[in-house]
């Protein structure tokens, strides 16, 4: 059964190691490329797929979202279990709902949740490789260097410093809520830095996390977010750190859509 075209937004989760990155490229294997053709197996007359977040390659995600528009009259349930059906096991549909036709999620977020994990490891660990950034030399005193470093992110700022040179945007000043550096609770060989923000420019977080590391490490003199902040200069700030330790935790938008499956 078919009728008018609706937007479904789907809340993805998916291990980003196989994939160049979230958006579709010529002749690599991406996370939306993915999607789409899962998707245009249900219905061929889909035309595209509008992700919140670009995610970069072996970057991973637990909250991705993503919109299209289709006629198919399916529930959400229905897209959420029939998409999973043509999905590689490193990409899962979490929630499927209904919002507006041409509903674009990057431009209705309210904010965004990356989390990076560090893996403070003298050996490597199988289990973990890909998915998080093997460190040395983060006892419980650089720990609290990297908190206080992390500290200084927070609020708004112009963090021109902290992008890539690929980044071209006009404006650079963003908004932080929070920089937190922790140890999870359930495995204390693990490291995590929080950031939430309204909007980040391209590698921001992970040359945020890059600078943290430098610091709490001893390569760089405590303060060296607050000097580049100020001068603007991405030599004033740390290395890149690794993608395969970045999480896109959670996007929060205006419109979270109805009839949503599972849950409200």
């Amino acid at each position: 059964m078919t009728g008018e075209a609706r937007g479904v937004l789907l809340t993805v989760a998916y291990d980003g190691r196989p994939f160049s990155g979230f958006a579709i490229q010529p002749n690599q294997r991406t996370v939306a490329g993915e999607l789409l053709g899962a998707l245009r197996a249900i219905d061929p007359a889909i035309r595209e797929v509008r992700g919140a977040s670009r995610t970069d390659a072996g970057v991973h995600a637990r909250g991705q979202r993503v919109a299209f528009d289709s006629a198919a009259g399916l529930p959400a349930r229905g897209w959420a279990l029939a998409t999973a059906r043509h999905l590689p096991d490193e990409i899962a549909v979490r929630r499927a709902a209904f919002v507006r036709a041409g509903f674009v999620p990057r431009f209705e977020s309210r904010g965004k949740h990356y989390r990076y994990l560090l893996l403070r490891d003298p050996v490597r660990d199988p289990f973990w490789t890909g998915r998080a950034w093997r460190l040395e030399g983060l006892g419980e005193d650089a720990l609290a260097v990297a908190g206080q470093e992390a500290a200084l992110a927070v609020g708004t700022h112009d963090f021109a410093a902290f992008r890539s040179s690929a980044d071209e945007r006009v404006s650079t000043v963003r908004t932080l809520r929070r920089v937190e550096v922790s140890v999870d609770p359930g495995d204390d060989r693990f490291v995590r830095i929080d950031v939430e923000g309204d909007a980040f420019l391209h590698n921001m977080v992970r040359i945020l996390v890059g600078t943290i590391v430098d610091v709490a490490r001893g390569r760089r003199p405590p303060g060296a977010i607050a000097r580049a902040l100020t001068s603007r200069d991405r030599r004033d700030a740390g290395i890149t750190a690794p993608g395969e330790g970045l999480y896109l935790e959670r996007v929060l938008l205006e419109d979270e859509g109805t009839e949503g499956w599972p849950g409200g």
